[in-house]
């Protein structure tokens, strides 16, 4: 049994009654054992908890999906068998990160008919958020007391990573179409391949000049290139105790998910077949072999659970799998941390397998903060704090130089920049021929 706020209120003017009226320890009893028996009675006559029936409207897999930055609705239908109406409280609990309101639902519901309540859900958080239960409060015929009861009426959110570097698509498809031969700017790299002839203007290579064709039409004539299409483009995210590290107000993955999302939207409209891998010392997320039109609703579908592990990624189980995936020479772009520990230990001993065969593009979420820091002045607190940012970007930089020194692509930008700064990086080796 519950009590409502009307009750309370009855309860304080009956306080007032007594203290003017009925002074008395009589006058307590008489009013309290009134007002008691008038909330049982009220609670008595409510329609049993038991009784309603409670359904979720949702998607045949019963699953609803929606974008991180966006809010969907959610739906329960409140069934009434009884012969009087119910007057329900109702709260549809879901995890805090759901973002649920409202709170409380108020809905009557005539004999025999049923009533539907909708929640919006706005949630902070990708992966799958889950319905916690439902609290029902059936009020009596005076409002006085209510019969209450729990359920667990299972319900599940799919939210699918947010995909913000969305907006760095079109300036990127403008250049890859320059690069594809679709406007007037021609380039040739090692592996760009012919495309047509056209006739010389000024401003045009000369080594692009075919002579040949240029006596048989007595005009210069030139040939066009385009980069080579259907190179094949893994993408490769750690999902170990790097990606957990918070920069700003999320973790690192969700940079790395971002980048990814990026890079396939682009390298799939370039002509280029896109894999995706998520490991860390197993294999969390793979994608593999989706076509075009499927590519980005199998990527957010993979990566909407994924969440990082507090384990050290198993680098040769990473190469291991890698190399399983790429039979042919393949651009891997692999989305990991820049420590120097973990590289040395981890990433160095396989890094000669990977680079035999295919052309390696390492992707790091760089920490703003560490520049910020590096600056800090002022008081002995904050010289220390300078210092050790310094040396932590130090070692940073060192690593990467190394890296590079062996023939590793390197990208090492903060949350906001790295997926643009990838998908310039692809342009820039698909334009030299050397996916």
């Amino acid at each position: 049994m519950a009590v409502t706020g009307r009750l309370a209120l009855l309860v304080a003017l009956g306080a007032l009654v007594v203290g003017l009226l009925w002074p008395s320890g009589t006058g307590v009893l008489v009013v309290s054992g009134v007002l008691a028996l008038a909330a049982i009675a009220d609670a008595l006559a409510a329609v049993p908890v038991g009784t309603l029936r409670l359904d979720r409207e949702q998607d045949p897999d019963g699953v609803t999906s929606v974008r991180l930055g966006e809010s969907v609705q959610v739906a329960l239908r409140v069934a009434n068998p009884a012969r009087r109406r119910a007057v329900v409280l109702l709260r549809d609990a879901w995890e805090p990160s759901a973002g649920a309101t409202p709170a409380r639902h108020r809905l009557v519901v005539p004999a025999g008919e049923r009533r539907r309540v909708v929640s919006t859900l706005a949630p902070t958080r990708r992966g799958d958020r889950d319905a916690v239960r439902v609290t029902l409060r059936s009020l009596g015929p005076l409002g006085l007391g209510a019969r209450q009861g729990r359920r667990v009426v299972p319900a599940r959110v799919r939210v699918l990573p947010g995909f913000g570097s969305r907006r760095h698509l079109p300036s990127r498809l403008a250049r890859l179409r320059e690069l594809d031969g679709r406007r007037a700017i021609q380039v040739r790299g090692q592996g760009t391949e012919f495309d047509s002839l056209r006739e010389y203007v000024a401003g045009d290579d000369v080594r692009s000049i075919d002579w040949r064709a240029s006596a048989r039409s007595h005009d210069l004539v030139v040939r066009t290139w385009r980069p080579e299409r259907d190179r094949h483009v893994l993408v490769v995210i750690d999902t170990g105790r790097s990606a957990a590290g918070r920069v700003g107000d999320a973790p690192r993955l969700d940079a790395a998910l971002d980048t990814a999302l990026l890079l396939a939207a682009l390298a799939s409209r370039g002509g280029d077949r896109v894999d995706l891998l998520a490991l860390d010392r197993e294999v969390r997320a793979s994608v593999l072999g989706a076509t075009q039109r499927d590519l980005l609703p199998a990527l957010v579908t993979a990566m909407a659970p994924l969440e990082p592990r507090l384990v050290e990624t198993d680098m040769r189980l990473l190469a291991a799998a890698a190399l399983a995936r790429a039979g042919r020479r393949s651009l891997v772009v692999l989305v990991t941390g820049l420590e120097e520990a973990a590289v040395t230990e981890g990433l160095d001993p396989v890094l000669g397998a990977l680079l035999r065969r295919h052309t390696l593009l390492l992707a790091a979420v760089a920490d703003p903060e560490l520049a910020t820091m590096a600056a800090g002045r002022g008081d002995a607190e904050a010289v220390y704090t300078a210092a050790a940012a310094g040396t932590a970007r130090d070692a940073r930089r060192r690593t990467a130089e190394r890296l590079a020194r062996r023939g590793v692509e390197i990208v090492d930008a903060a949350p906001d920049d790295l997926p643009p700064a990838v998908a310039d990086r692809y342009l820039a080796l698909k334009a030299a021929g050397r996916l």
